[in-house]
């Protein structure tokens, strides 16, 4: 399997190029074109994995198969909004991906929903994690630019929940308000993660839910 990434910058895809017997599986929607491959649709992980990830994880209910029965199968995956895409190599490790930052995986991954407990639940839509591990490669997309953060040992790293893209199985954390109670109303910020450990953590530049409370503040409202 051979990949290119396209259009970099804020609208990009990834072309993926498949050798004979390789499979892609890719998020429902997420195929811009493809060439010289068979294609079939499950649910995910079963009925019951399906609606597991699409209620908690964010995720559509439905995958995507593309099998290149010869050399040369070729396909291009794009997200929905507007940002960046980036690669990810797994060899036999546990990453965590923000929902609906998932685009598809090539290789032998599984791909899994992580719920972390209620408390969670408060951090917000966007917050549910997918859990992917094992042997393969990974590709991901985020709203905005994305940036890396290596966070080594007796380091703590605050992040806004809505920024979190991905992030090591390294790495632990713990959701809170910013700041006291003053800040958390009228900062504009909410819950923050804050991580702790050794590992890798992706942020993403924009966040969905603020996207959308600045649009909805500039829509035209009726009036009677």
């Amino acid at each position: 399997m051979k990949y290119e990434l396209m259009g970099i910058g804020a609208y990009p895809a990834v072309k993926v190029m498949l050798g004979r017997g390789e499979k892609l599986t890719a998020e429902s929607g997420a195929m811009v074109s493809m060439k010289a491959v068979d294609i079939e649709t499950t649910s995910r992980g079963g009925i019951m994995g399906g609606l597991k990830q699409k209620l908690l994880g964010g995720e559509s209910f439905f995958v995507n198969h593309f099998t290149s029965p010869n050399d040369g199968g070729e396909v291009v995956l794009a997200p929905i909004l507007p940002g960046d895409i980036q690669v990810r190599e797994l060899h036999g490790e546990t990453v965590y991906l923000q929902s609906g930052a998932y685009l598809g995986v090539v290789g032998n991954l599984d791909v899994d929903t992580k719920w972390k407990g209620w408390k969670n639940f408060f951090a917000g839509e966007g917050f549910f994690m997918l859990k992917i591990s094992g042997n393969g490669t990974l590709f991901y997309n985020c709203f905005g630019a994305m940036y890396e953060v290596n966070i080594s040992s007796g380091q703590t790293h605050v992040v806004d929940t809505g920024h979190i893209v991905m992030f090591d199985e390294g790495l632990s954390y713990a959701v809170r308000t910013f700041g006291g109670v003053k800040s958390f109303l009228f900062s504009g910020e909410g819950l923050v993660a804050e991580f702790t450990g050794s590992g890798k953590l992706m942020v993403q530049t924009r966040n969905i839910p603020g996207f959308v409370s600045w649009m909805a503040a500039h829509l035209p409202t009726k009036t009677s």
